[in-house]
């Protein structure tokens, strides 16, 4: 046992254990056609599907999806194509299937850690897309699979594989602008209402509820739509923080060169704006205190105004980071180029862009599944652009900004300010925040804000000190067999 583990060891059912643990993966010969199994494709997973097709040497041979319909309709465009691929409703089936080398999965989240680790389990390579855990405990289960069965495990963070990126990351550390002052993410990405319903809904006929809800409880539907309106309920999703916050958060945490946890992180945030059956935070504020500099992220789904369709920016980021030092910043307001300025405001260097032939500027994309690919070939986890602990950090990251959120009380703003009192950071974001609130009709002394519970971390263990109702939400009770094992 780790000093990770938080809980006594828990067996994986027999069956679990029979299928995928002792597996054993095949020799990759350096010509070899690379065969991979995509779980879930409705968004990421199709993108996955389009950019493997692309490689040379590489084979989709299987496809696995909970519910038939999106499976029927993803194998028919192979059939189109000519290409025959194995399918399959049941993850674990596919697992045993030992012509496959390698998985890339894009389900809900609260399946991503554990397709990780039964796949390491069972000698197969893995592509999981972000975050690749659902909480903070589970995460690590990750890493210490992928280290165990010596597999290659690349986060779903493409921004590390963009040349650009890549140049002004390095940029920033080593000293271009000075010191860091402070380094904010930003996901200002419109999320409308999901509806309010009444009572349980029909799931989908074409979907075996049993298998897509897999590790977390089996819990009556709730909502209008079963699919992608999971990330707005816990007990699936984690948040826009989670959904698209995570590339931000991921890239921030690289700027800072930080390897652990933040000692110290706070939320402030709710969902403000409107009522209906999602639960997590549409507005939104994330403290880490990092010693070298604070990361400060922000959320908001509401828009610039009210019916309106645009979004408020900061510095001319909507989606992106922004790394304010000494001698000026650092906008990265897309996921692959960066554009720098100096003290004045002045624009003195780009990233990620480079001139066409008809004088046209274009982005300059890498290619994060090539670079997952070279890996499985190399062997080297160090070939990987993100690798599973990488990807667990920044995820984490986000799960603990949730946990102060999850444990935090309702305030009025006066409450707010105090909590904050002397962070001139806090105090310039919350005052944005609350302007920006205003414009969409929500008062903070009437539709109270949640102000998050400061708490510090042991970076060393990941686990909150002195407060075990925090780390009480560090993990999850898994519902059998969808057991994230405690010893993998």
């Amino acid at each position: 046992m780790t000093h990770f583990s938080r809980r006594n060891f828990l067996k994986t059912t027999a069956a679990a254990a029979a299928c995928l643990v002792g597996a054993q993966s095949r020799v990759l010969g350096a010509n070899e056609d690379i065969r991979i199994g995509v779980i879930g494709f409705r968004s990421r997973g199709k993108d996955a599907i389009e950019n493997l097709r692309k490689i040379k040497g590489v084979r989709i041979v299987a496809l696995c999806d909970a519910d038939s319909a999106v499976l029927g309709a993803e194998v028919k465009r192979f059939e189109e194509r000519g290409e025959k691929v194995e399918t399959y409703a049941d993850l674990r089936k596919m697992f045993e299937d030992k012509n496959i080398d390698a998985i890339a999965s894009a389900t809900p989240n609260h399946w991503h850690s554990l397709i990780t680790v039964w796949a390491c389990q069972a000698g197969k390579d893995v592509y999981i897309e972000k975050p690749i855990s659902h909480n903070v405990w589970e995460g690590r289960q990750c890493v210490l699979a992928a280290r165990k069965y010596n597999r290659i495990v690349q986060a779903g963070t493409q921004s590390r594989s963009n040349p650009g990126m890549r140049e002004a990351v390095e940029f920033i550390q080593k000293g271009g602008l000075g010191k860091i002052k402070i380094v904010r993410g930003l996901c200002y990405k419109p999320r409308a209402s999901i509806g309010k319903v009444s009572g349980e809904q029909p799931v989908p006929a074409s979907v075996d509820y049993d298998l897509w809800s897999g590790p977390a409880p089996k819990v009556p539907l709730t909502r209008k739509n079963l699919h992608y309106d999971w990330h707005w309920v816990w007990n699936t999703g984690n948040g826009d923080l989670g959904n698209q916050g995570i590339h931000q958060m991921d890239i921030g945490r690289w700027i800072l060169g930080e390897n652990e946890l933040s000692p110290k992180v706070l939320s402030i945030g709710g969902r403000l704006g409107y009522q209906d059956d999602g639960e997590t935070p549409n507005t939104q504020i994330i403290y880490h205190a990092y010693a070298k500099a604070p990361l400060l992220f922000e959320v908001r789904g509401l828009p610039s105004k009210p019916e309106s369709k645009e979004m408020d920016h900061y510095r001319g980021a909507q989606v992106g980071v922004v790394t304010q030092c000494e001698e000026g910043d650092v906008v990265m307001s897309s996921y692959a180029t960066a554009v720098v300025f100096d003290k004045e405001g002045k624009e003195v260097k780009r990233f990620g862009e480079t001139k066409k032939e008809d004088g046209k500027i274009a982005r300059v994309e890498g290619n994060h599944y090539e670079n997952f690919i070279n890996a499985v070939r190399s062997r080297k986890s160090s070939d990987l652009n993100g690798d599973v602990l990488e990807g667990h950090l920044s995820s984490a990251l986000c799960h603990t900004g949730n946990i102060s959120h999850l444990i935090g009380q309702q305030a009025t703003p006066e409450e707010v300010r105090d909590a904050i009192k002397g962070n001139a950071e806090l105090g310039e974001t919350i005052s944005r925040v609350q302007a920006h609130l205003g414009i969409n009709g929500v008062e903070l002394s009437k539709d109270k804000i949640t102000l998050g519970a400061w708490l510090t971390m042991d970076p060393k263990t990941e686990r909150f000190t002195g407060n075990e109702k925090a780390n009480a939400l560090l993990t999850r009770d898994y519902r059998k067999p969808f057991v994230v094992p405690e010893k993998v």
